[in-house]
């Protein structure tokens, strides 16, 4: 730390609140300089908060008397200048106070503790990692096919150069895209630098942590996600912080995971949109993960069998390629992608107005499974026992009282249950309306297609893997483990089975309706249920010895749409080409930049004002003639919680016209909200994963 000096003004970024309209570091009275990155207490109002000393250079004002620091966190390391100027690039570009931000990232835990006690917990863990029993052992390697080995050769020549491009490792499913992030670690690891490892959900946590921490047993590794204790997450911030960390792997928060010794981002399933912050700070961790990249002058690898269309364009061959693509076009050990067929429900005869569960020819190919020993994959992207309960003599539907969607049907718990709020009741013995005793379920989720499943495939023991059945603690583990150990013969569930699992005895997937996101309003719908569907085959045939026999079924209503077509020929470069094509001709992303101005209030038309203010606002700003502000619309899901949302799209060609106009319109935003008396809450968001 730097010796004492005469009493001096530091900048602090402390977590003020959003209405105050506070967004950068605020000046305090120190008795001595500490340096940027510093964690210390400081007074806010009539409370005492964590801050960290900015680089911002500060000088007393004149104008008021500065309240002085409370107490130093002196024995923690300060954060590194690159992590600050991660946060500042951040909150700038997010349009969210930079205190706000980086308190946020930090372990809650933190602001619990006073000096002493940080003191203590840091005493005691640098002991145990000191005292902790030197690991050892060198795990063989497998043998690379010559697409991997190329992948890493160009990973080594960009170690080499200043400003590493990015990378896109596009792989198909089962072409070893983890074994390149193993072995690129390993090269950074042997230079003594630290890996951080991104994935998006965590789920995926343990099985990639497993396998990083059986492949380097003489390093450390640190897992970073919402999972983990409060305890937890400090320990593993404070070893990745003090350098003692080798490799962290976590999900989106772990981008801002402190790093002294960086030298390798991966982020795994960039296409993913759990990367995509919903609430507060609404980053994207991938693409800040490229901007960290960039910072620290050091490699980003971006891993997908089904890239986002953003990363795609900018991997293109041409004048305006900013990434470096890296393609791994074949299986690993010369297992074959899945034989993607399609069937059309529509020729099916229906039975009281209904088509069946699954197509002869679906059920079929799911005994002849059966009849092997294989296993199977039934997947549908909706949970519950059915989307709503409906009533046929009055018409009654089971709506949630405080948002604008239904309640689900879950018949195990005999409950419905909304899941946007989580309001949950018993279900009523009768219409709640007209007293009609006879009120049955409409459509199907996971749960009522596992209870059929069973009775059309009579003796298959048949598991769900869904966000209810994985609720518990242990539960997701216990229940990917049977899979594993080959004692499930059918496996029910949404995307969270087809994500990066690699389930070596699965032979066959069937996709049960996934037609809907074909004419959803979200222009990115398409570009998700493409990936999905991929991801969804990925999980047949990635043993070897089933290559002849893994196929995937689609039960379509509109075999001919030009996505299934191009699924059926595992074609993710002419599916993206097309979808560039129409995004280019309707002026959208990549094509132009997007912000979303949301606002939530019990009154639309409180929050309808304000957005018409907020647009008149916008309209005299000096960019406004480079920005489009269109009308306010409600989103897709119009009322959570009792509260009424409204947002406006803001869309520029240009992101720099569009940052800029964010930035002038932050101040009259804050302005406004005074004015508009019963406005609950307002935000921005800048890159929105939908609209």
């Amino acid at each position: 730390m730097q010796s004492e000096v005469s009493a001096a003004a530091l900048a602090v970024a402390v977590e003020a609140p959003q209405h105050s309209g506070l967004t950068g570091a605020l000046d305090y009275l120190s008795e001595r300089s500490w340096p940027p990155g510093t964690l210390l207490r400081v007074p806010l109002g009539k409370r005492e908060l964590l801050g960290i000393v900015w680089h911002r250079a500060g000088a007393p004002s004149g104008g008021h008397a500065l309240r002085p620091v409370g107490e130093v966190f002196a024995d923690l390391p300060p954060l590194a200048p690159a992590w600050l100027a991660l946060v500042d690039f951040a909150a700038a570009y997010y349009q969210r106070g930079v205190g706000e931000l980086a308190l946020s990232v930090l372990p809650p835990e933190l602001r619990k503790l006073d000096a002493p006690g940080l003191a203590k917990r840091l005493a005691r863990l640098i002991r145990r990692l000191d005292k902790a029993p030197a690991p050892s052992g060198t795990p063989e390697q497998p043998v690379l096919g010559a697409a991997q080995r190329a992948a890493l050769a160009a990973f080594e020549a960009a170690r080499a150069t200043e400003r590493p491009q990015p990378m896109l490792l596009h792989g198909v499913t089962g072409s070893g895209k983890t074994e390149v992030y193993l072995q690129a670690t390993a090269q950074v690891l042997a230079s003594g630098r630290q890996a951080l490892v991104l994935v998006p959900e965590i789920n995926l946590t343990p099985q990639l942590e497993a396998r990083f921490a059986a492949r380097f047993p003489a390093h450390r590794l640190v897992a970073m996600h919402s999972g983990l204790t409060p305890a937890q997450r400090l320990q593993h911030w404070l070893t990745a912080h003090l350098g003692r960390a080798d490799v962290v792997l976590g999900t989106r928060l772990a981008v801002f995971a402190p790093l002294p010794r960086l030298g390798l981002i991966v982020v795994d399933e960039e296409h993913d949109p759990s990367y995509k912050q919903q609430e507060g700070a609404r980053y994207s961790a991938r693409d800040l993960a490229v901007y960290r990249a960039h910072l620290e002058r050091v490699p980003v690898i971006l891993g997908s069998a089904t890239p986002s269309l953003e990363t795609w364009q900018r991997a293109l061959p041409g004048a305006q390629q900013r990434y470096q693509r890296l393609a791994l076009d074949e299986r690993v050990g010369g297992a074959a992608l899945p034989q993607v067929r399609l069937f059309d429900m529509g020729v099916l005869p229906r039975v009281n107005g209904h088509a069946p569960v699954l197509a002869p020819r679906v059920l079929e190919s799911l005994r002849e499974r059966l009849a092997r020993g294989e296993q199977s994959l039934v997947f549908l992207n909706r949970r519950g026992y059915a989307p709503v309960l409906h009533c046929a003599d009055c018409g009654w539907k089971s709506g949630c009282p405080h948002c604008s969607a239904w309640r689900v049907f879950h018949k195990g718990e005999r409950t419905l249950r909304c899941h946007h709020c989580g309001f949950t009741e018993r279900v009523p013995r009768a219409c709640p309306d007209c007293g009609n005793l006879d009120i049955a379920p409409i459509g199907r989720g996971t749960e009522k297609l596992e209870e059929q499943l069973a009775e059309l495939l009579p003796g298959a023991r048949i598991a769900r893997l869904d966000a209810d059945t994985a609720r518990g603690k242990g539960q997701l583990e216990s229940r990917l483990a049977a899979v594993h150990a080959g004692d499930v013969d059918v496996l029910v569930g949404t995307q969270m089975v087809t994500k990066g699992h690699d389930f070596r005895r699965i032979t066959l997937v069937v996709a049960v309706n996934p037609d809907s996101a074909l004419f959803a309003s979200d222009f990115r719908a398409p570009e998700r249920l493409f990936a999905l569907l991929m991801q969804a085959g990925g999980r047949a045939g990635r043993d070897a010895a089933g290559l002849s026999r893994s196929e995937m079924w689609v039960q379509t209503w509109h075999p001919q749409h030009p996505l299934y077509k191009a699924l059926q020929q595992h074609d993710f470069a002419a599916f993206a080409q097309s979808q560039l094509a129409d995004r280019r001709a309707a002026g959208l992303p990549p094509y132009s930049h997007l912000a979303l101005l949301r606002a939530e209030a019990r009154d639309p038309a409180v929050a309808l004002a304000w957005l018409k203010a907020a647009a008149e606002a916008a309209a005299a700003l000096p960019d406004a003639a480079d920005v489009t502000v269109y009308p306010p619309v409600p989103p897709a899901v119009a009322k959570v919680a009792g509260i009424e949302r409204l947002q406006m799209l803001v869309e520029s060609a240009s992101r720099l016209h569009l940052q800029r106009l964010l930035a002038d319109w932050m101040p009259a935003l804050h302005a406004l909200r005074s004015q508009h008396k019963g406005l609950a809450r307002w935000a921005i968001d800048v890159d929105p994963a939908a609209i």
